[in-house]
């Protein structure tokens, strides 16, 4: 399962990171490179529980990587 998991957490990272970027560009904040830096983060740090809970259902699935 954990190597199931590495394999999404790129895919799942991105996506997440994109999201929170593009909602704060879209607030129009005048701050500067902070608010993007912590949303890049605060999305990476999403993706990891996200990726291993994907990972875990694709593995109860299948019945493969367990």
């Amino acid at each position: 399962m954990f190597r199931i998991t590495l394999i999404l957490l790129p895919i799942v990272a991105t996506t997440l990171m994109g999201i929170a970027v593009i909602t704060v560009l879209s607030m129009d904040m005048q701050a500067g490179w902070q608010p993007i830096a912590v949303a890049s983060a605060a999305g990476f740090v999403l993706a990891v529980p996200i990726s291993w809970f994907v990972g875990r259902k694709i593995v109860a699935k299948t019945g493969l990587g367990g």
